[in-house]
C-alpha cells in the first residue's frame, strides 16, 4: 500500500539509516504471518485433538495396541494433511495430493463435530451418574460409527447427478408474456481433481430435460486451470435453453484465471456476464438479464475486474424487470439498493457438511433458498450442483435450481 506521507531530507544531508516505514511494515507483516500460522497450527491441532480424546482416551480404557496404533494413525494424518494441502492447493498443483487432503479434512471435520456432540454426551452421562468406562466407548463407538455412515452416506451424496429444486418466484414487474419462463441456476460446478467430466455431462443433459428458456452459471466453475479442466467443462457447451445462457466469474475464479474463464465459456457459447446485460423477450415483454464479477474481484488486481452492478445495468431500461446474477449471497445489498427484481446467487453449497452452514451464516445473509430483502428484491441462493475441496455433502443436498418466473397477472 502507497504512503500518502514522505519523509524528506535536508538537502546535502546523508541518510545513515534506512527509510523507517519499510522496516516497520516488514516487521507488521511478519507479525501478522506469525500470528496467522499460530491460528493455524492450534485450529489444525484441535481438529485432531478431540477426536483422539474421545475416540481413544477420556477414560476408555482400550487395549494399548488399541491406543497405540489410534494414536499413530491419528499423528501421521495430522502430519500428511498440511503437506497434501500445500502440494495440492499451492504451486504445484497436484491433483493426487488435492484428493487427499480435501478428502482428510473432510473425514476430520465429521468426527470433530460428532465428538464435540459425544463430549458433551459424556458429560451429560457424568452428571446423571453413569459415567464410567462402558459410557466412555459406547460414546466412543457411536462416534465412530455415525462419523462412518456418514462420509459414505456423504460421498455418495457429492458424486449423485444433483436433484431438481424447483420453485416459483412472482416478480411484480414481469409482463403477461413472460409468465412461466423456466430458469435453471447452476453454481458451484467446482470442477476439480476428481475427474467428473461423465458426471459433467449428465448435469447438462439433466438440464436440457428442464426444457429451459434461460440457464445461468453464478461462478465457481472449476478448481484449477483451464487447460486442466476443460474435458470437465466442456459438457457445459451442449446446455442448449430457448433465450439466453449466461455465466459469471465467483471467487474460486479470482484464485486463477478469471478472464481465461469468462472468455472459455464465451468460446463455449455463453454469454459471460462482465459487469453487462442483455434484454430477453418472450410474448412481447421483455427482462433484463444481467451479471456482475464477484466481490472479490475488486481485490484480485485484474484491470476492470469488480463487482459494478450500476455497470452491469447503464443503458437499461428502468421500467423493465431486471434478473442479476452475482455469485454471493450478500451481493443483495447492492441488489436492493439498485432495484433488482431477483438475484440469483451460490457460493453458500448450503453448508456441504453440517454443521459448517451455522459458519457459512456469519458470513451469508441466506445460505438456501428463496428470501426477500426488499419491497421489491428477492434472493435465491443454490446450494450447488458440485462441492469444494472435502467430497462429501452431509445434510446439504447438491441441486440444479429451477425457478418459475411468474408475472402477477
Amino acid at each position: 500500500m502507497a504512503l500518502d506521507d514522505q519523509s524528506t531530507e535536508t538537502v546535502g544531508q546523508e541518510s545513515a539509516d534506512p527509510p523507517a516505514e519499510p522496516a516497520a511494515r516488514e516487521t507488521a507483516g511478519a507479525r501478522r504471518r506469525w500470528i496467522g500460522g499460530l491460528v493455524f497450527l492450534t485450529v489444525l491441532g484441535l481438529l485432531f485433538f478431540l477426536p483422539w480424546w474421545v475416540l481413544l482416551a477420556s477414560g476408555t480404557g482400550w487395549p494399548s495396541p488399541v491406543v497405540v496404533s489410534g494414536s499413530v494413525l491419528f499423528g501421521a494424518t495430522l502430519l500428511a494433511f498440511p503437506v497434501a494441502m500445500v502440494l495440492g492447493h499451492g504451486h504445484r498443483q497436484l491433483d493426487w495430493a488435492a484428493r487427499t487432503g480435501d478428502t482428510i479434512l473432510g473425514v476430520i471435520w465429521v468426527l470433530f463435530a460428532w465428538s464435540a456432540i459425544g463430549g458433551v454426551l459424556r458429560l451429560a452421562l457424568a452428571a446423571a451418574g453413569a459415567g464410567g468406562r462402558e459410557a466412555a466407548r459406547g460414546v466412543a463407538l457411536g462416534v465412530a460409527v455415525i462419523a462412518v455412515v456418514l462420509l459414505v452416506w456423504g460421498y455418495a451424496e457429492a458424486m449423485r447427478l444433483p436433484r431438481v429444486r424447483r420453485t416459483e418466484v412472482t416478480l411484480p414487474r414481469l409482463g403477461p408474456g413472460l409468465d412461466g419462463t423456466r430458469v435453471v441456476v447452476l453454481a458451484d460446478t467446482h470442477y476439480g481433481p476428481i475427474d467428473r467430466a461423465r458426471w459433467s455431462a449428465r448435469v447438462a443433459d439433466a438440464v436440457n430435460a428442464l426444457d429451459p428458456d434461460i440457464v445461468c452459471h453464478a461462478g465457481d466453475i472449476a478448481d484449477g486451470s483451464i487447460a486442466r479442466r476443460r474435458e470437465q467443462v466442456a459438457p457445459l457447451g451442449t446446455v442448449r435453453p430457448r433465450l439466453a445462457r449466461v455465466y459469471v466469474t465467483g471467487n474460486h475464479e479470482y484464485i486463477g484465471e478469471a478472464q481465461g474463464w469468462l472468455d472459455h465459456m464465451a468460446r463455449l457459447g455463453w454469454e459471460s456476464l462482465h459487469n453487462r446485460h442483455l434484454i430477453v423477450e418472450r410474448g412481447g415483454d421483455r427482462l433484463i438479464l444481467a451479471g456482475v464479477d464477484d466481490r472479490t474481484a475488486a481485490s484480485s488486481g485484474l484491470a476492470g475486474h469488480r463487482a459494478d452492478v450500476h455497470a452491469a445495468l447503464a443503458g437499461a431500461a428502468p421500467d423493465l424487470p431486471v434478473l442479476l446474477v452475482a455469485h454471493q449471497p450478500k451481493q443483495v445489498a447492492q441488489a436492493v439498493a439498485a432495484g433488482v427484481d431477483l438475484q440469483v446467487s451460490g457460493h453458500t453449497h448450503g453448508g456441504q457438511i453440517w454443521p459448517f452452514n451455522f459458519l457459512v451464516r456469519l458470513d451469508q445473509p441466506v445460505v438456501q433458498g428463496l428470501s426477500r430483502h426488499s419491497g421489491r428484491t428477492q434472493l435465491y441462493t443454490s446450494r450447488g450442483a458440485g462441492y469444494w475441496g472435502p467430497p462429501f455433502r452431509i445434510f446439504a443436498p447438491s441441486e440444479i435450481s429451477l425457478l418459475i418466473l411468474r408475472s402477477p397477472v
